[in-house]
C-alpha cells in the first residue's frame, strides 16, 4: 500500500500581501511543498477571511499595505486570534519597524526578497515553538466555569490516547473550540488540524473534498487532487456536523476508521493515513441510528469518547467574560471604540435564554460595536423576537383571516383567539426577561404560580 506523502510541517497559510507577484510566487511555492495557501491583498480582506472562519496556522503580513498598513492589521490580528503566529515581510527592513512589530506580538520578520530556503526555514522554526494551551480556538474565546471545568478534565485524559471523539451540543455552543483543544493538548499538535463542514457538500462532492480525485474521475476533474485526509495525515481531522454525512461517505469513513486506508475517487491506489478523527453534532445520532439515518457501526467508532456541551442558558456565569472577548474582538475587528453597555442590557444578557447560543451572544456584541448603540439589540431582546419575526405577528394573521372569509369567522372566536394571542406575547416576553423563572414570573403577572402554569401549556409557549 502507497503511504501518504508526509504534510507540511503547518498545514494552512495566509499570504497578505498587495504585490499579485508575492502572492503567486509565494501560492506556488508552499502549495508544491504541501501547503494549503489562501491569499488576501490587503488587511481588511484577511481579517475578513478569520473573522468568517479562516484557520490558518501561520500568517505571512507584508508589512507596506494599502489603507490599512500591516502594523496595524497585526495589531487587529492579535485581537481576533492571539495564539495565531504572525510573521512580518517587509522591503524596508528597519530596526524600528521590527521592534514596533514583535511589541505588536509578530511570531519573526522576513526581509524580502527572500528565497525558498529563507521562507521554508522559517515556517520550519515558526512549527518547533510550543503550542499555546489551554481551551481556546485560534479565532476563539477561552471558555471557563464548571462546565468547562468537566470537558478540559475529560481532554487531560484522553490527550495521550489516540481515540475518536464525538462531540455533541446545540448549534452555537462551541464545538469547534473542543475540537480544537483536543488536537492542542495531544501528541499530534505540531501536525495539521484540518476541518470539514460536512452539510455544505452534498453527497459526491463532500467525497472528493474528504479523499481527493484522480484525474478524470468526473467532468471537471483535469488534475489529481489531495483530500481532506491526506492534507491531515499525522494531524487531526475534524468532521463537523456528520449528522449530515451522506450514507455512501459514511461507508467509506467507516472504512477510513477500521483499516487507515481509503482510494481517491475515481483511482484503485490504496492510500494509507495516520489520522485522529473528530467529530461534532447538534442532531441526536442515536435517534438517526434507529430510524436507519445514520450507520450504528460507524456511530460505535465515532462514539469511543463522548464530550456534550451545555448550551448557553445552562453556562451563565460565562456571559460576562464572553462578553468582555466579543466586545474587544469586535473593536478591533471594525475599527470601532469599544462601548461599555448599560447595567440594564448586562442584566438582561444574564437572563436571556439565547437559543442561538454562544454565536448568538457573540453576533449581537458585533451588532452593538458597529452600530455604536445597543438600544436594537435591547429591544430585540426585550420582545424576544429571536426567530426574525415581528411581535404580533399572529395577530395580523388572524385579521387576515377574517378579511379571506369574508367576515363569516364568529366574533367570539376572534375574540378568543385574540385574547389568547395577547395573552401568549405578555407572558412570553416577562419569562423572557426572568429568563424562563416561572415563580417570578407569577408575581410580576399577578396570578397564581398554577395559573401560569396553565396559561404556558395553552398558549403553547417553550423555553426555546
Amino acid at each position: 500500500m502507497a503511504e501518504a506523502k508526509t504534510a507540511a510541517p503547518l498545514a494552512r497559510v495566509l499570504l497578505i500581501d498587495d504585490s499579485d507577484g508575492i502572492r503567486s510566487f509565494v501560492a506556488s511555492l508552499l502549495g508544491t511543498c504541501g501547503y494549503e495557501v489562501d491569499t488576501a491583498a490587503d488587511g481588511r480582506r484577511a481579517l475578513g477571511l478569520i473573522e468568517g472562519g479562516l484557520a490558518p496556522d501561520v500568517v505571512l503580513l507584508d508589512v507596506m499595505l494599502p489603507e490599512m498598513d500591516g502594523l496595524e492589521t497585526l495589531r487587529r490580528i492579535r485581537a481576533l486570534a492571539p495564539e495565531l503566529p504572525v510573521v512580518m515581510l517587509s522591503v524596508v527592513g528597519k530596526a524600528e519597524t521590527i521592534v514596533e512589530a514583535m511589541r505588536a506580538g509578530a511570531a519573526d520578520f522576513l526581509n524580502k526578497p527572500f528565497d525558498e530556503e529563507e521562507l521554508l526555514s522559517l515556517l520550519e522554526r515558526v512549527k518547533a515553538r510550543p503550542a499555546a494551551e489551554g481551551v481556546s480556538g485560534p479565532a476563539g474565546p477561552r471558555f471557563e466555569g464548571p462546565a468547562w471545568e468537566e470537558i478540559t478534565a475529560i481532554l487531560e485524559q484522553i490527550a495521550d490516547v489516540d481515540v475518536t471523539v464525538l462531540i455533541h451540543g446545540e448549534s452555537g455552543v462551541g464545538k469547534e473550540v473542543v475540537a480544537r483543544a483536543i488536537h492542542e493538548t495531544s501528541s499530534r499538535r505540531a501536525e495539521p488540524f484540518v476541518k470539514v463542514n460536512c452539510a455544505a457538500l452534498p453527497g459526491e462532492l463532500l467525497e472528493s473534498e474528504l479523499f481527493g480525485y484522480e484525474r478524470g474521475a468526473f467532468t471537471g476533474a483535469t488534475a489529481r487532487r489531495a483530500g481532506k485526509f491526506e492534507n491531515a495525515h499525522g494531524g487531526t481531522i475534524f468532521l463537523d456536523e456528520i449528522g449530515e454525512m451522506s450514507p455512501a461517505a459514511q461507508a467509506k469513513l467507516l472504512h477510513v476508521l477500521q483499516d487507515a486506508t481509503f482510494s481517491r475517487l475515481g483511482g484503485n491506489q490504496e492510500i494509507q493515513v495516520d489520522v485522529r478523527v473528530v467529530s461534532a453534532t447538534n442532531r441526536p445520532l442515536e435517534e438517526m441510528v434507529a430510524r436507519g439515518g445514520f450507520r450504528e457501526d460507524l456511530f460505535f467508532r465515532l462514539n469511543v469518547v463522548n464530550v456534550a456541551i451545555p448550551p448557553l442558558r445552562e453556562r451563565r456565569e460565562e456571559i460576562p467574560g464572553l462578553v468582555d472577548h466579543f466586545l474587544a474582538r469586535s473593536a478591533a475587528r471594525y475599527g470601532r471604540p469599544r462601548p461599555e453597555l448599560s447595567r440594564e442590557l448586562q442584566h438582561v444578557f444574564e437572563r436571556y435564554p439565547f437559543p442561538g447560543n454562544v454565536r448568538q451572544l457573540e453576533n449581537l456584541v458585533k451588532r452593538i460595536v458597529v452600530l455604536g448603540s445597543e438600544e436594537a439589540v435591547m429591544q430585540e431582546l426585550l420582545r424576544g423576537d429571536t426567530q426574525g419575526q415581528a411581535p404580533g405577528g399572529a395577530l395580523r394573521e388572524l385579521l387576515d383571516e377574517v378579511e379571506r372569509s369574508a367576515g363569516t369567522l364568529p366574533l367570539r372566536e376572534v375574540g378568543r383567539r385574540a385574547a389568547l394571542e395577547a395573552e401568549r406575547e405578555a407572558i412570553g416576553q416577562v419569562l423572557m426577561r426572568t429568563g424562563w423563572n416561572r415563580k417570578q414570573a407569577a408575581q410580576i403577572l399577578g396570578v397564581s404560580y398554577k395559573t401560569l402554569l396553565q396559561k404556558i401549556r395553552d398558549t403553547g409557549l417553550r423555553p426555546d
